[in-house]
């Protein structure tokens, strides 16, 4: 588990209306219904549960927002936080049936959870509702690990290594 950061602008008109996610810093933002600027990454390497964040990170965050959009500079910021996600070996989420009759998994999406799951979350239900994987997520499921299948998309997912 590792520390992600994450910013709120005050409202401002309406500017984006899709999820940004810049590669080269890691860093990505969306404008809420609001009108909030919501921007984050920056993810701590150093494995921990705290929900403050650390200065060096969230100055990466905001270094990395301003290099897509300068003009955001002079946005003023409501509140920071760091939220935890998990990351697996493979930094690709889990998606099936876990060991236990009736459970199942969708998980480990790491930094790029609010942005795919709702993908996810149609596989999930695919999966629920048939029985089967879909073939999309055929390759995520927890049994990959115990088979040695690990999946090597973590560029894709915007995760740098």
């Amino acid at each position: 588990s590792y520390s992600l950061q994450a910013m709120v602008s005050e409202p401002v008109k309406p500017c984006l209306d899709t999820v940004v996610l810049y590669l080269g810093t890691g860093t990505y933002l969306f404008q809420s219904d609001k009108g909030e600027i919501v921007f984050g990454g920056g993810l701590d390497r150093v494995p921990s549960y705290a929900q403050r964040g650390n200065p060096p990170m969230q100055q990466a965050v905001v270094s990395g927002l301003l290099e897509m959009f300068p003009a955001f500079g002079q946005l003023k910021l409501m509140r920071q936080w760091a939220g935890v996600v998990d990351v697996v070996p493979d930094s690709s989420p889990i998606i099936g049936p876990s060991p236990l009759p009736g459970l199942y998994l969708d998980c480990g999406w790491g930094t790029g959870g609010f942005k795919a799951i709702p993908a996810g979350g149609w596989l999930l239900a695919h999966l629920i509702a048939t029985g089967g994987h879909h073939e999309i997520s055929r390759p995520f499921d927890l049994d990959r690990f115990a088979r040695g299948r690990l999946i090597d998309e973590a560029a894709g997912s915007g995760i740098a290594h």
